[in-house]
């Protein structure tokens, strides 16, 4: 194909003719499933166009499907393919209802979609990839671990008739064998690797450059900073005396997060624990809040650490109350409470406004991103902008922290839209705007603070210089972690460059990739064609909740038909008769201590014959909570409710196992539909009840009861006094307190 710009499938004008993009696409046609490493702007959706025109041409009723990693990017793509291609181009993400998707999927020519939702309908046979002549995973270096690119790689080579698999990404890791690892997993066999300094790149691309603007803590910070070292040093030295730590010398957050781990290990493994452990425990959790305590003072504004400090003085646990008694850390929280009123903040934000300012100046029109990675840090350097009259906005993730609510997609787009169209010229963004969202006029990019992943480096820088030469502006306080961060991200991008803008390694990656491609499809699928067990078709069934679980997706690995359903009983249902809970390690304390367990093993007993549940880990004994709550706990499962228990290593091993209790209880058994409960059992009075006094601060169950038979009515027991309420068995000072406090409190509107 020599005229790609008269291609019968290319809106004309639309693509300039480079030839490097040209020649990019011939090659991947040539050579089969592609990785193209290039940076941002050099356009590599320009190329996964061109390749997609010549797959339609080619297999004139095939599809072309491209995966993005967030809602926002398959939008923009959408809007890319559109204004390339002559094609009908639509978005599957989770705003389009599962009873749409399948209409959308058969009707459309190209799909824009979200990893996720693809393989919900996939697990789900609404659709399969067989008519999929191109699948495109963008910003593939997510294709590791358990993230949803690895299985949908792995069904499309199962299913589809024509395949093709295209990588696109501009920051695949520092590590050679994280690229192989993402070549392994979404099955590439040819890694092409294009820089800025190549002879057919260079005329079109805009050199970036990079300026360190270097500031000192001022005094004000410097007194709170020594005041929290006093009191780190404090603990990291009782931490030393009872051999947790060798040295009190500059520990890591990660060091001590390690030997966090260690003493519950062995809080786990000891019937009676030593008192020492639970002190250990104690500390070490203090000190992780004073070495965060320490970062944000060092790195962030003043405003950003008092909220912190409001959110620890809130918590309940020993180690926040230990430093509550704190002399020196409550002088510390003093003083930065004074700070906060008297506007005294960190001299970054002060350099952040001088620099903004001065670009501003000079063209009002400028467009810039200025990246932190704290939501609470954007809030305040927008109140900075505004106060200064400029025209800021700020763009962050869709989850709400506290009274800061989340963005919704559809703000989220409206955001990114009003910053193109010139409302307002500075967006002021968390790591949201890293990665493929489409802003291709920022002319300057300003990082508040540099961060350690090289990864999140380049995809910052790529941020500007896409129709002219950029400027990239990173803050650093002197003598801090910012230094480490930079020094860090320096070494690992150093390292990328090296691994892969070197011929000699370029050629080294190529080849290693293409030797074990074949292998990789073999270890893949040929190990478990070969354990499957054919004999009878096991059926499952699986709560929507689920759905998102790396066993749903072995369980579609096994050749097990999945059913997702709605249920209010159980995570998988196999007969009338086996409902199964799975839990992890981690779930099942969190149930300890919320009170769901014995409810839900309650419901379980009473909807079925054969309960069973499956706590999958070998980490029950990591957490907080005191080993012999969860041993109680395992015994009541067990002894009171009658729910066998079973222990499986990971998600793999719970995929298996559910797929062998199938097997072996649809045996021989005739199919029939199963009776699934998806609707809840109507609550008796009695346990409507006790739902309401269970609400209540430090009431659990066997409290509710006690309370209840007491009072005789919810009523009676809402009017009773604290004295009265003393009354009954187990209800001291603390608890009749909580309990009138809560019922007496004016309600405040949230």
């Amino acid at each position: 194909m020599n005229n790609w710009i008269e291609h019968e499938y290319i809106k004309p004008k639309t693509i300039e003719g480079r030839l490097y993009q040209q020649n990019l696409a011939m090659n991947v046609l040539k050579k089969g499933n592609s990785m193209i490493i290039a940076p941002t702007a050099m356009g590599k959706t320009v190329i996964a166009a061109l390749i997609s025109a010549e797959r339609i041409k080619h297999y004139k009723n095939s599809k072309i499907l491209i995966i993005s990693p967030s809602k926002p990017l398959a939008i923009q793509h959408k809007t890319s393919f559109e204004t390339f291609l002559k094609a009908n181009v639509e978005t599957l993400t989770g705003n389009d209802k599962p009873s749409e998707r399948q209409n959308i999927w058969e009707t459309t020519q190209i799909i824009s979609a979200t990893p996720q939702t693809i393989e919900s309908d996939i697990i789900s046979h609404k659709y399969d990839f067989k008519d999929v002549s191109l699948l495109i995973f963008d910003e593939c270096h997510h294709a590791v671990g358990s993230y949803s690119y690895v299985y949908l790689a792995q069904k499309y080579i199962q299913q589809a008739k024509n395949q093709l698999i295209l990588g696109l990404t501009a920051s695949p890791g520092w590590q050679k064998d994280k690229i192989k690892e993402v070549c392994k997993n979404i099955f590439i066999e040819n890694v092409i690797i294009k820089t800025e300094e190549d002879p057919d790149v260079e005329p079109y691309f805009n050199q970036v450059q990079i300026r360190w603007e270097k500031v000192k803590l001022n005094d004000e910070l410097i007194e709170i900073q020594k005041l929290f070292k006093e009191t780190l040093k404090i603990r990291l030295k009782t931490l030393k005396k009872l051999n947790v730590i060798d040295s009190i010398s500059n520990p890591s957050k990660k060091m001590i997060l390690e030997e966090q781990s260690k003493i519950q290990y062995k809080i786990a493994r000891n019937s009676k624990p030593k008192k020492e452990y639970f002190t250990a425990i104690s500390i070490l959790t203090s000190v992780i809040n004073i070495m965060h305590a320490i970062e944000l003072l060092e790195t962030q504004t003043i405003h950003t650490l008092n909220n912190y400090l409001n959110r620890l003085e809130k918590k309940t646990t020993k180690a926040a109350k230990n430093l509550k008694n704190d002399y020196k850390f409550n002088k510390a929280v003093l003083l930065v409470r004074k700070y906060v009123k008297s506007n005294i903040d960190h001299p970054k934000m002060k350099k952040l406004m001088e620099i903004v300012k001065n670009i501003i100046e000079k063209d009002s029109n400028t467009k810039l991103i200025i990246f932190s990675q704290f939501r609470d840090t954007t809030y305040i350097i927008d109140k900075y902008c505004k106060k200064n009259n400029l025209k800021s906005i700020r763009f962050y993730g869709q989850a709400t922290h506290e009274n800061d609510k989340g963005l919704s997609q559809k703000e989220q787009i409206k955001r990114i839209n009003d910053f193109k169209e010139g409302k307002y010229n500075i967006l002021i963004s968390t790591s949201v705007a890293e990665e493929g969202i489409d802003i291709p006029a920022v002319d300057y990019v300003i990082l508040y603070e540099p961060v350690p992943s090289e990864i999140r480096m380049i995809q910052r820088k790529g941020r500007t210089g896409r129709k002219h030469s950029g400027l990239m502006y990173i803050l650093m306080t002197k003598g801090t972690i910012d230094e480490s961060y930079y020094y860090s991200s320096q070494k690992k991008e150093r390292s990328m460059i090296n691994q892969l803008y070197d011929k000699e390694n370029r050629e080294k990656i190529s080849k290693e990739v293409k030797e074990r491609h074949v292998e990789t499809n073999l270890e893949n699928y040929q190990a478990r064609q070969n354990s499957m067990d054919e004999e009878i078709e096991a059926i499952i069934w699986v709560d929507h909740r689920e759905n998102k679980s790396n066993v749903v997706k072995e369980l579609d690995n096994q050749h097990v038909k999945v059913n997702i359903v709605n249920m209010t009983v159980g995570d998988y249902q196999v007969t009338d008769e086996v409902i199964i809970e799975r839990k992890t390690a981690k779930d099942f304390t969190d149930s300890i201590i919320d009170k769901r367990l014995y409810k839900q093993a309650k419901q379980l007993v009473e909807t079925c014959t054969k309960p069973l549940m499956i706590i999958e880990g070998d980490n029950l004994y990591s957490g907080f909570i005191h080993p012999n709550a969860i041993r109680g706990a395992l015994a009541s499962i067990a002894l009171d409710f009658k729910i066998p228990i079973i222990n499986t290593k990971d998600e793999v091993d719970t995929a298996f196992l559910l797929k062998r209790i199938a097997i072996r209880e649809q045996k021989n058994k005739e199919k029939k539909e199963i009776n699934i409960r998806t609707k809840a059992k109507p609550l008796t009075l009695s346990e409507q009840q006790i739902f309401i006094i269970e609400s209540l601060p430090n009431v659990g169950p066997v409290m509710a009861k006690k309370l209840l038979t007491h009072f005789t009515s919810v009523k009676k027991l809402v009017n009773a006094s604290k004295e009265e309420l003393k009354e009954v068995e187990g209800v001291g000072n603390k608890i009749a307190d909580n309990i009138i406090n809560i019922l007496e409190a004016e309600y405040k509107k949230l």
